[in-house]
């Protein structure tokens, strides 16, 4: 009888960086829209655009690693699981990449230009036009970030039901 844990096969080196730091630009810019909602003035909002567009730059960056970097073999399950798991990290490379772009046009549309950090602006690039910037606002608010939500708490939910369920270490391929 043989009593050794399978081999793990961990997520490269980049992947997890991507991973970790995608998680905490997320809680940021998640974090300065409150802040802005809770506490008002102009610097939230601005550090929520800078932040929110910061994200966009790192899934780009991410996309690009995730296409020349090979994934460690898939960890057994059913396909139906298979299927999930894929559709949901699909949703949320997707979503994170539509939420600050939706922001941006919002903001554009609306004739403001986003100030990254005081090291440069993204200047207005489209002539302004109100009926545009609130169709951007309400996919920014009403439809993407709702789907960021549910897929995060998808994603999340998966991890922990394998780390205290299945206890098959999979969380530990991400550490």
């Amino acid at each position: 009888m043989n009593n050794t844990a399978p081999a793990l096969h961990k997520w490269p080196v980049s992947s997890r960086i991507f991973h970790w730091i995608s998680a905490l630009l997320l809680l940021i810019t998640w974090g300065m829209i409150l802040l802005s909602e809770n506490i008002g003035g102009s610097t939230y909002i601005g550090l929520h655009k800078a932040f929110g567009l910061s994200l966009l730059f790192w899934m780009i960056a991410r996309v690009i690693n995730r296409l020349f970097t090979q994934a460690p073999p898939e960890m057994p399950a059913p396909k139906w699981q298979m299927l999930a798991s894929r559709l949901t990290h699909f949703a949320l490379y997707a979503a994170l990449i539509a939420m600050p772009i939706a922001g941006l046009l919002m903001t554009v549309y609306g004739g403001r230009p986003v100030d990254m950090f005081g090291l440069f602006a993204i200047p207005v690039f489209v002539t302004p036009d109100r009926g545009m910037a609130r169709f951007f606002n309400d996919m920014h608010t009403e439809i993407i970030w709702p789907m960021i939500i549910a897929f995060t708490l998808l994603h999340i939910g998966a991890a922990l039901y394998h780390q205290f369920v299945k206890k098959d270490r999979l969380i530990h391929r991400m550490k």
